[in-house]
């Protein structure tokens, strides 16, 4: 026979039940934040950008440890991207033209050659140099095309020459994305078939993410929370695949083009850069990067234009940069 429960037996019981029921949504709660810290309901909110001609105080900031730059979590066995100090150079561009960079000027074995002596001229004691080709896959458009997204991919023949080039010349492959109206991730996945390589990154280039406007009417811009999405598909592609530490880029010269850029966590098997494309003279240079970069999320990126740079900056005072750049890039 199951005993009564007395009116104050009830009361005790319905108490009970409701500490454990708030104790189970605070573990529930704690297991989410811990499962991704960096994602937040906010993240999608606009930053304000200062107005023209204002000054701009920037706070100090503390690099991150030599080894480790831009706080990268590897799970993998064996050394990350940049564990032996070394230092990225690349070439940018799109395959079969110079109109998008100097990637493109020539055949991959011929720029190959090229790119290695640029980039021999940035190795130093202790800093070895790796070569990197940076491939515009999906390039912005004015006209939408057919699916309306502002963008197209180049031809998979093309970017399987610069897959196969790279793994021959024993250098890295950087697939950029510009998606016009598409969300990063969306593009990012077409290209799956690549990223599954080894050998091959993802860059981001906000600058050419839209949402309404036409590409080259306006700087475009990305939310860290798509940022973050993409990052985590991409570290889960890696991890899934027993991949080494792969690169993830983003390109920035405005505080605006991330929101929210301080949101964005680092994440296992990628060696998160922070590229900063500015252009002009050294002193124009400087001050961009000083104003957009963050050296405790990522280890630095910094580009240097053939064409477009007055008076361009040679090996010694991209050397002399601080924060210190890992990632030198030739457009």
């Amino acid at each position: 026979m199951t005993p009564r429960l007395l009116p104050l037996d009830l009361e005790r019981h319905g108490v009970r039940l409701a500490l454990a029921a708030i104790a189970l949504l605070i573990g529930i709660a704690g297991l989410v934040r811990l499962a991704d810290p960096y994602e937040s309901a906010d993240a999608t909110l606009p930053e304000a950008a200062p107005p023209p001609g204002a000054s701009v105080l920037i706070p100090p900031v503390v690099a991150p440890p030599a080894s480790r730059p831009g706080s990268v979590v590897s799970a993998q066995r064996g050394p990350g991207i940049f564990d032996d100090g070394r230092i990225l150079v690349a070439y940018y561009g799109t395959a079969g033209t110079g109109a998008l960079g100097v990637l493109g000027e020539s055949p991959p074995d011929a720029m190959h050659q090229r790119l290695r002596l640029a980039a021999k001229q940035f190795k130093r004691p202790g800093r070895p140099v790796r070569l990197v080709y940076e491939l515009i896959v999906t390039v912005a458009d004015r006209t939408p095309g057919p699916d309306g997204s502002y963008s197209h991919d180049i031809d998979r023949a093309d970017v399987r020459r610069y897959v196969e080039a790279a793994r021959r010349n024993r250098a890295l492959l950087l697939l950029d994305i510009q998606p016009g109206h598409d969300d990063f991730l969306d593009v990012a996945k077409r290209w799956q078939w690549a990223l599954e390589e080894p050998h091959v990154g993802l860059a981001l280039d906000p600058e050419w993410r839209m949402r309404r406007a036409v590409p080259g009417t306006v700087i475009g811009s990305v939310t860290a929370h798509e940022v973050n999405r993409t990052a985590r598909w991409l570290s889960r592609l890696t991890q899934d695949h027993g991949l080494p530490e792969k690169l993830f880029v983003l390109h920035q010269f405005r505080t605006s083009m991330i929101e929210r850029i301080h949101r964005i966590g680092p994440r296992p098997h990628l060696a998160m850069v922070q590229h900063v494309d500015g252009f002009g003279t050294p002193g124009q240079k400087l001050a961009t990067y000083h104003a957009v970069a963050r050296p405790g999320q990522f280890a630095m990126g910094f580009k240097l234009f053939y064409d477009e740079d007055v008076r361009r900056m040679g090996p010694a005072q991209v050397h002399r940069l601080r924060p210190p750049v890992r990632f030198v890039s030739f457009q």
